[in-house]
């Protein structure tokens, strides 16, 4: 995308901001930060109940996107549900490797870390630091997918771990 095709989000989109989740962009705010006014993306997560203000100079930078359609999420479902792909043996290489899928904000890096993370929890066990990755990971995930398929929270916890039991 170039710099003349600025993605702008309006008020009442969905939209999903890498490494905190999905939500829905409820006011366009200037505020004033170390003397200069500035304008922001007011967006409410509703997974977690949160508020985050993104600024508008840093869409790009921020790694903010749509929401996925109902077809991608579809094909998130078969990339939870595929075999765990390989991953290293030394829990610090794969912290860094899953935190870098994280950050791309990509849905199936995204669930390809969560599917991954459940998998060798259920099979070995995590670190604590990789135990809050995969609270973090599905948390982002789900936020997702509530949005995406217009589904409960509960409703988008029962859908992961039906998937990949816990």
């Amino acid at each position: 995308m170039s710099n003349e095709e600025k993605k702008c989000f309006q008020i009442g989109d969905k939209v999903v901001y890498p490494m905190h989740g999905a939500g829905i962009i409820e006011a366009i705010e200037d505020k004033e930060f170390l003397g200069e006014i500035q304008s922001y993306y007011i967006m409410r997560i509703p997974v977690g109940d949160m508020k985050v203000m993104i600024p508008l100079n840093n869409v790009e930078g921020a790694g903010l996107r749509d929401v996925v359609d109902v077809e991608v999420v579809d094909d998130v479902i078969k990339v939870l549900y595929a075999e765990e792909t390989d991953m290293s043996v030394n829990w610090n290489h794969r912290y860094r490797a899953n935190l870098e899928k994280i950050k791309t904000g990509d849905i199936y890096e995204l669930a390809d870390v969560v599917r991954n993370l459940m998998l060798r929890n259920h099979e070995k066990g995590l670190s604590t630091g990789e135990r809050k990755m995969l609270d973090n990971a599905r948390q982002i995930l789900i936020s997702e997918l509530v949005l995406a398929k217009d589904l409960e929270e509960e409703e988008a916890f029962a859908l992961l771990d039906k998937i990949i039991p816990k």
